[in-house]
C-alpha cells in the first residue's frame, strides 16, 4: 500500500464573536489505497473515499466523505446504514440523471452508475478532486463506459478553534454531452444534492434563522443554514453540525429535507424537476459544514455564514 504524508503549516487569524485567535494549523494528507485521510495536529478530521467501495458487491460508490469526526474524535457520520445502505457520510448525488429522454442511472441508489475519481491532490489547506460520472447505460461501440459529466470538487479545511471546525465544499459540474439533466427524487419530497448522513440520537433537534424547525415528510422552507444538534459527542455530550448553503447557489437554496431518525439531512437542489447541466458553463454548488462541540450561538453561526459571501 502506497503511503505518503504531506505536511503543511498554515497560520491564519480566525475570529467570530470571540477575540481573534492566532492559530497554527498542521494538516496532514495521508494517501492510502482507498483514499485520503485528512488530519490536523495528528487528529483525524475525515476520510475521502476515492476508490470504489461496496457492501458484498452491492451499492458500489466512491467520491464521498466518511468518516467525519467531531472535535472530540467521535465519528459523526454513517456508511452503509441498515435502513438505507446506499447512504454514505457526506455525499452529493441525485436520483434523476438523464441525457435527452434516456435515463442513464440512479446515482442516489448507486444503480447503473459509477464515479471515476481520476485525480486527487492537495494545495495548502484544500483537497481537490476530479471525477468522471459514468454509467453502463452510456457506452461506446465496444461497450466501454464513457464519461458524460466532469466534476471538479474541493474541500477546504479551516483551522479548528476550541469549539468548532469549518469545512467548505465546492462542487462544479460540467456536462460532456448535450442535454444532460439532473434532478431529485420524483415524488413530492424532491430530495437530492448535497447530503449528510449523520448519527441521530433521540434528542436530535433542528434550528435555523427563525428558531426551532420541525422535520416533515416533505421539504421544509427555512433559512440558508440548519443547525443539527444533540447528544452526538463522547459519553452523550452535546455536539452538532451546521449545514450552510452558499447564497450564490442556484435556487432553491432554502429548502430542507430533515429527518429525526434513519435518514440523511439535505439542503435540496434542484428538487423534483430536473435541471439542465450546461456543457459550456459549469453549475457550481457550495456548502459549508461547521462541526462543533457543546453548543454554538446563533450569532456565531450568522457570522460564519456571512463569511461565505
Amino acid at each position: 500500500m502506497k503511503y505518503y504524508t504531506y505536511l503543511l503549516l498554515l497560520t491564519l487569524f480566525s475570529s467570530c464573536d470571540q477575540s481573534s485567535l492566532l492559530s497554527a494549523q498542521a494538516l496532514t494528507f495521508e494517501y492510502s489505497e482507498g483514499g485520503v485521510w485528512v488530519k490536523e495536529n495528528d487528529e483525524r478530521i475525515f476520510f475521502y473515499q476515492q476508490k470504489t467501495k461496496s457492501q458484498n458487491g452491492e451499492y458500489a460508490r466512491s467520491n464521498y466523505v466518511h468518516p467525519l469526526y467531531g472535535l472530540d474524535g467521535t465519528v459523526l457520520t454513517e456508511d452503509f446504514p441498515d435502513d438505507h445502505p446506499h447512504h454514505r457520510g457526506v455525499f452529493w448525488t441525485w436520483h434523476q440523471v438523464f441525457i435527452g429522454d434516456k435515463r442513464i442511472g440512479d446515482a442516489w441508489l448507486c444503480e447503473d452508475f459509477s464515479w471515476d475519481v481520476y485525480e486527487v491532490q492537495q494545495e495548502d489547506s484544500t483537497l481537490y478532486t476530479k471525477t468522471y460520472w459514468k454509467s453502463s447505460n452510456w457506452t461506446d461501440g465496444q461497450g466501454e463506459e464513457q464519461p458524460f459529466l466532469s466534476e471538479e470538487a474541493s474541500i477546504k479545511i479551516h483551522p479548528a478553534t476550541e469549539s468548532y471546525r469549518v469545512l467548505d465544499f465546492e462542487i462544479s459540474l460540467l456536462a460532456l454531452v448535450p442535454d444532460l439533466k439532473i434532478g431529485g427524487s420524483e415524488d413530492a419530497k424532491g430530495y437530492g444534492g448535497f447530503s449528510v448522513r449523520m448519527k441521530l440520537p433521540k434528542d436530535i433537534q433542528f434550528t435555523s434563522t427563525s428558531g426551532k424547525v420541525t422535520a416533515q415528510t416533505e421539504a421544509v422552507e427555512a433559512g440558508p443554514w440548519m443547525d443539527i444538534s444533540g447528544s452526538l459527542a463522547t459519553n452523550g455530550e452535546k455536539a452538532g453540525i451546521v449545514v450552510m448553503a452558499h447564497p450564490n447557489n442556484p435556487l432553491p437554496n432554502n429548502q430542507w429535507i430533515l429527518r429525526t431518525k434513519n435518514s440523511m439531512q439535505n439542503p435540496v437542489y434542484p428538487g423534483r424537476e430536473p435541471v439542465l447541466i450546461s456543457d459550456k458553463e459549469p453549475t457550481v454548488l457550495r456548502y459549508r459544514l461547521v462541526v462543533y462541540q457543546d453548543k454554538i450561538s446563533e450569532r456565531e453561526i450568522n457570522g460564519l455564514y456571512e463569511k461565505m459571501r
